[in-house]
Parts: C-alpha cells; structure tokens; sequence
C-alpha cells in the first residue's frame, strides 16, 4: 500500500497493482519486503527439479521449465522490491511465456504436427510481450492469463486419471492443494486488505501466495515428468528427497 512521505530507493511508485504490505517498511531498497523474500522457495525449489532434470537426462523441456520458474521468481521480487510499472511488465510477461510452455508440455505429446506448435506458440509469446508492452492494459494480461490456465487444467486432469501409481497421484493432489489455499491466500489479502492492514500482525497473504505457488509449480513438473516417463517407458518411480519433496527416478532401456 502506497505511502505519501516513504523515501525510496526507487523513485515513486508506478506500477498499477500494489499489495496489502506496507511499503518500505524495512528498507529503502525493498519496497514490499515479505512478498519479495516469499519467492525465494520457489527458486530453491525449481532448482531441485532442475538439478534431477539434468542428472537424468529428461528431454529439455523439463529443465527449459524449471528454469522458467526460476526467472519468474526473480522478476516477481524485482516487481515487489521495486513496485516500477516496467518492472511489472518484465514479470508478468515471463508468466504468460510460463503458462504457454505448460501448455506445449501438456498438449505436444498427442500433437502430430510437431513443428506448428512450438512455431505458434513462439509467435503467439512474442506478439503478446510487444502488444502488452505497447498498450499496458492489466485486463488484457489478466484475461488471456486466466483463459491459458483453463486450458490446462483438463489435460493434467486427464493425466491424473491414467496415472495409477499412488505416490504420482499424490504429488497431483499436492499441486491441487496448493493451488487452492494459494489462491484462497490471495483473495483474503485482496478482499480484506483494510481490515487486515489495522491488525498487530499483517498475516501477509499474497506472499503465502508466493510461497504456496512456489510449491505448487514444483509439484506440476514433477508430475508432469513422471507422466512423460510413463509415456516414454522409461519406468518412473517417485522418491523423496530428505523425506520430504518428492522428485521422479527413471530407468532408462538402451533403445532409449
């Protein structure tokens, strides 16, 4: 939330979406601290996933994913440490690059034009970065956004239900929680922003979000790598590394 005499590293702010955290409260270089440190579990997590993409040698799409999360992660603390409308454009443009390679991960395997795909989704990623730089409407991000995540939700529902190992079923039911309390710690902070701004303790709810998405990105690859696995007949079992986050082992045939 905008405050009149903050000083600031940044200059004022220009971004057109700020959160429920006060700005500059801990320093002068970050302007809204929690939701800018709350991404740091994302990047520790997508550099897990890619660390076993790597050693096991998946197809490069896995680690052009994680890496992916990882960048979006560093441009959302450059947005929320900087709150600069530039800034803000330079972050929600790698999400919309994100969402349409989920979107090639989910739908290439069934595809049998390889070529058109990645050729259009290409074309599509940049036409969106120059228009949304160029006219900077929030709504034009946000619908296209919204309507990228509706059309992969059917397709990891539909891996889901031809998955029968019960440990790849459960990281898809991780994924599913963490995206719905994710985005029940968005609304609350959006929704009751005021109310919440007059308590003690700023429970901080967009940057439960951060983290919670952090998880919830790292779950979607490690399940979508174990249903490549399948498809491939690469054998793919599910471990856990320190006994807590679950990453996919394959055995690879020499035909392969």
């Amino acid at each position: 939330m905008t405050e009149s005499m903050v000083l600031s590293f940044w200059g004022p702010v220009t971004s057109t979406t700020e959160l429920c955290e006060q700005n500059y409260a801990y320093s002068t270089y970050i302007a809204e601290f929690y939701n800018t440190i709350s991404n740091i579990p994302g990047i520790l997590l997508a550099l897990i996933g890619l660390i076993n993409a790597l050693r096991q040698r998946f197809e490069k799409r896995f680690s052009i994913l994680h890496v992916s999360n990882m960048i979006l992660a560093i441009g959302n603390i450059a947005f929320h440490a900087t709150l600069q409308l530039v800034v803000q454009q330079s972050d929600e443009t790698p999400m919309m690059w994100e969402k349409l390679l989920y979107f090639y991960v989910l739908y290439s395997p069934d595809w049998h034009y390889r070529s058109t795909m990645p050729t259009f989704l290409f074309l599509y990623a940049a036409g969106f970065a120059i228009t949304h730089y160029l006219l900077r409407l929030d709504i034009f991000f946000k619908v296209q956004y919204i309507l990228l995540c509706l059309l992969c939700f059917p397709r990891m529902y539909k891996y889901y239900i031809q998955t029968k190992d019960a440990r790849a079923k459960r990281i898809a039911k991780l994924y599913v929680a963490t995206l719905f309390l994710g985005g029940l710690c968005w609304l609350v902070d959006r929704i009751f922003c005021k109310k919440l701004s007059t308590w003690f303790i700023n429970p901080q709810g967009h940057a439960w979000w951060h983290v919670l998405m952090g998880f919830n990105s790292y779950f979607a690859n490690t399940f979508l790598m174990f249903c490549r696995a399948q498809q491939l007949e690469w054998n793919p079992q599910v471990f856990y590394l320190f006994g807590l986050f679950p990453y996919v082992r394959i055995e690879k045939t020499k035909s392969n």
